[in-house]
């Protein structure tokens, strides 16, 4: 089905490959819940994430298990809001040994295991828990799925062979507890939110993507850039209440690469968002032809972005994230 966006709207079951491990051409579009089996073969470019991130009023959280072939690279991060103390864990797995990867968002579990960190994130029909512990540091989240809740789907396609599905969950609501040093904080469904990142892929050898996710009760923004570019498909999207508004067009993002607490501006015809950061996370890795280097700003966002019936949704408030990646791998 073609939306208003011009972008196909999938809204059955498909697999994202062909036998031959080519990208289906059916699989291109956009979902409102998870329709995709990454049934992805070969080895080299293929890589498969779960990230998890999680906004409470004390604390920033992340979550990361994947498989990048070469390597499993899997990591535990926490923010203290008030302090700006900064807690991360990080395991790097040659040939991502131990990694479990399903082929469906919202279906199975995945795990992840490097020296003393272990990762498992358990999903069915109902929602996902998330356990995550290494030395100084516990995560214990449910991630409910209620009735209704939709979420961002979407298959991007640089070509036959290269590719990348990502579903970008928004604003789900979150409970469970963070454990620091053994000192116990709750994280309640009433003032925190999760976001959700899976990818499953094959990627050119270099990238730089933008991802921006904010959250406030009964609105979220999804916003993405750079990765998608020339493609024929984005990864932008308002909700309300749990309804998804699909954004079709490319976004201009402007931001000061020489200070990444200055305020970011993400702008089109649907979206006019000024995103203020308060905390910068960095991020890098380097594994020889491999690496990474990610700064991930957290903060607050402000302006207004329309729904699909022309009315202007308010921004402001929305708690969360703008980040820049570049990645060789």
């Amino acid at each position: 089905m073609i939306s208003r966006t011009g972008e196909t709207e999938i809204t059955a079951p498909v697999d994202l490959c062909l036998p031959d491990g080519r990208l289906d051409p059916e699989a291109v579009g956009w979902t409102r819940r998870p329709l995709h089996r990454a049934n992805l073969r070969g080895w080299g470019r293929t890589k498969r994430w779960e990230y998890w991130g999680v906004v409470t009023p004390a604390h920033v959280i992340g979550i990361v298990a994947s498989s990048i072939d070469y390597a499993g690279v899997h990591g535990i991060y926490v923010l203290d809001r008030a302090t700006g103390a900064e807690v991360s864990k990080d395991a790097v797995v040659p040939l991502a040994r131990g990694t479990v990867m399903p082929d469906r968002s919202g279906e199975g579990t995945a795990r992840a295991r490097g020296g003393s960190l272990a990762i498992d994130i358990r999903q069915s029909p109902g929602g996902t828990t998330l356990r995550a512990v290494a030395p100084g540091v516990e995560v214990d989240l449910e991630m409910p799925l209620p009735d209704g809740h939709e979420s961002l789907g979407v298959v991007v396609p640089w070509g036959p062979r290269l590719f990348q599905y990502t579903v970008k969950d928004v604003g789900r609501p979150v409970r469970g507890r963070l454990v620091l040093d053994s000192a116990e904080h709750l994280v309640r469904e009433e003032d925190s939110f999760a976001v959700l990142d899976h990818g499953r892929g094959r990627w050119p050898y270099r990238m730089v993507w933008n991802w921006a996710a904010g959250s406030a009760p009964g609105r979220a923004i999804q916003l993405g850039g750079k990765w998608t570019e020339g493609t024929g498909m984005t990864e932008n999207a308002l909700f309300v209440d749990g309804r998804l508004h699909k954004i079709g067009e490319e976004l201009a993002w402007h931001y000061d690469r020489d200070d990444w607490l200055r305020p970011w501006r993400i702008t089109g015809d649907r979206v006019e968002a000024e995103f203020t950061p308060f905390h910068e996370r960095v991020a890098r890795t380097e594994l020889g032809v491999v690496g990474s280097e990610t700064h991930q700003c957290f903060g607050h966002f402000s302006g207004r972005a329309q729904a699909d019936d022309g009315a202007w949704i308010d921004l402001d408030g929305l708690t969360g994230w703008a980040e820049e990646a570049r990645q060789r791998w």
